[in-house]
């Protein structure tokens, strides 16, 4: 397949559900394919290179949050000449649909997977993570970035995680069930995640096999592909892991822009507060105000100086 950047012209801001949705499925069929999966899921294709990032997202989040309204691999499509598989679900739905499964099927049967030298699953959230890693099985090789996944909401494993009830009527003790043993045919697998979250880190530490790396986010949050997108680092990550160049020590270089994020320094700051630790707490507000005003920063500091005060 020879590499070629896709000339996509759309603009996807501001429109409701159903024009946003007609958009995708014109783009996908012009480029490549776009099938409907039952009543909760759609596939959307865009051919271009040998290198092909899937992913999979929620519909409602695409249109809030990403740049330009845009499914996440289009615009590796347009500017790097990767192919793009886009799993995108109505609902917050874990992708736990026989038609999605039977979809995946399908593509194992044509041999689909086996027409890139480098597949890279990405799933950004929570539910998107966990299927990054369950269908990755699809295709032995690839390589898996996934945001705080979960390994299952299967309530005889993980009852101990009381969050997504409505999820959990879901089956996920069927095909394509358990996570951690779906990575099993992968290169490597990236599992990002905040230790701090506690349901979060204990999912996180299912994932044991060796071709796993984790990558602890302390005091990020439930919120990862939102803050990695805001320092600029999800891009840089997704193009190491295509060519094969991201570990953990390159991923804690990219971390790195966390100094310069007023979101992570708020958070820092409370949580350096709350822990008596006010000396730390004054530095990190002193070095954000220095970088521009902010009311936040502001009031902190003087909070903490008429602490000393006192």
């Amino acid at each position: 397949m020879e590499d070629r950047q896709l000339a996509i012209a759309a603009d996807l801001k501001d429109l409701g559900a159903n024009d946003w949705l007609a958009e995708i499925d014109e783009i996908c069929e012009e480029f490549g394919f776009f099938e409907q999966l039952g009543m909760g899921h759609c596939a959307g294709f865009l051919e271009a290179g040998n290198n092909l990032l899937v992913t999979f997202e929620n519909a409602e989040a695409v249109r809030e949050h990403n740049i330009d309204a845009e499914p996440r691999g289009f615009a590796y499509a347009r500017h790097d000449g990767w192919s793009h598989l886009a799993l995108i679900s109505f609902t917050e739905s874990w992708f736990r649909d026989e038609a999605v499964y039977a979809f995946f099927d399908r593509l194992v049967d044509e041999e689909f997977f086996g027409d890139f030298s480098q597949i890279v699953f990405y799933g950004g959230d929570g539910g998107a993570a966990y299927a990054a890693a369950a269908f990755s099985v699809a295709a032995p090789g690839a390589t898996v970035i996934a945001l705080r996944p979960q390994a299952t909401l299967d309530a005889g494993t993980a009852g101990w995680d009381p969050r997504y009830k409505a999820a959990r009527l879901n089956d996920f003790t069927g095909r394509y069930g358990y996570a951690p043993e779906m990575i099993e045919a992968a290169d490597k697998v990236f599992v990002a995640y905040d230790p701090h979250q506690r349901f979060d880190a204990v999912h996180a530490a299912l994932f044991r096999k060796p071709h796993v790396t984790l990558l602890p986010c302390p005091l990020f949050g439930d919120a990862l592909d939102r803050a990695f997108d805001r320092m600029g680092i999800q891009d840089i990550m997704i193009k190491l892991a295509m060519d094969y160049a991201l570990d953990k020590k390159r991923f804690l270089q990219l971390l790195r822009a966390r100094r310069y994020d007023q979101t992570y320094a708020r958070t820092l700051v409370r949580q350096l507060i709350m822990t008596n630790h006010p000396r730390l707490a004054r530095v990190v507000c002193e070095y954000m105000l220095r970088r521009g005003e902010n009311a936040f920063f502001e009031q902190k500091l003087a909070e903490l100086n008429a602490s000393d005060d006192d």
